[in-house]
């Protein structure tokens, strides 16, 4: 007898067990909220984004404005074809052979290549009556106008260098400003983190506008300072080339000097 209750007690468990628990989870869900849909982000514009950022973006639109047009400059001006003419450098050499230093003069004159102006300052110290036509002071007057005109196109490089600085700085100082009003705000109102958070997004976008502006200005800083003195060096090989010509420490093939001349009858 015993036997036969302890098993329809058993039995009964049995069966009223997985009825509560099924009862209990219909109960949950249905006394739980339902759960928030989910907001889609909208997709944000890069003008947007300028927009959000505050006045600190117009300095970063300044800069980026400066870099583009020292880039173009910069690809116009450094370049082995505008700053040492292949025309002008045989021209020279050709003069320079017969000893035509006025006509050499003259036409450097009226070039505005680094090679002319270089090649101006030499010749003014051509004397032919010291050893090697005065070589030695006019190899001293090519250098000091090869370092005015590297100098002078140099002042247009290091403006790169200048934005590449200045541009991550200025975006630094956004994001610390935008962030110490995220904080004020949250201080003085019921703000909760949602609010902070988008607060420190908005600051951040200075400091990503600053690197976007910054990292090209100084990847075209090295490039142009590389190129230039690149040129630079070949402005001084031809110099130097036509130097040696007159100097008579070179003497082009097929060329006739003013010794060589015949002597009219």
């Amino acid at each position: 007898m015993i036997f036969t209750l302890k098993r329809s007690t058993t039995l009964l468990l049995a069966l009223l067990i997985p009825g509560v628990i099924l009862f209990s989870r219909t109960g949950l869900a249905q006394d739980a909220p339902a759960p928030a849909p989910v907001e889609i982000a909208e997709d944000v514009s890069a003008l947007d984004l300028y927009k959000q950022g505050g006045g600190f973006m117009h300095i970063l639109l300044i800069c980026s404005i400066g870099t583009i047009a020292v880039c173009v400059y910069c690809f116009v001006q450094i370049n082995g074809n505008k700053m040492a003419p292949r025309a002008l450098v045989d021209q020279v050499n050709s003069l320079m052979a017969v000893r035509d230093v006025g006509g050499a003069y003259n036409s450097c004159q009226s070039n505005q290549s680094s090679y002319a102006k270089v090649m101006t300052g030499a010749l003014l110290k051509v004397n032919f009556d010291r050893d090697l036509a005065n070589k030695a002071s006019m190899t001293d007057a090519a250098a000091e106008a090869m370092d005015e005109e590297e100098h002078r196109q140099m002042v247009w490089v290091n403006y790169l260098n200048v934005f590449a600085t200045l541009a991550p700085m200025v975006g630094l100082l956004g994001t610390v400003w935008g962030m110490i009003e995220a904080f004020d705000k949250l201080a003085t109102t019921s703000g909760d983190a949602k609010e902070l958070a988008g607060g420190i997004k908005v600051a951040m976008i200075t400091t990503a506008g600053g690197l976007i502006v910054g990292i090209p200005s100084m990847f075209f800083y090295f490039f142009f300072r590389d190129r230039l003195q690149g040129v630079m060096t070949t402005v001084q090989k031809h110099a130097s080339f036509a130097i040696d010509i007159l100097s008579g420490e070179i003497r082009l093939q097929g060329a006739t000097t003013v010794e060589e001349a015949p002597a009219e009858t």
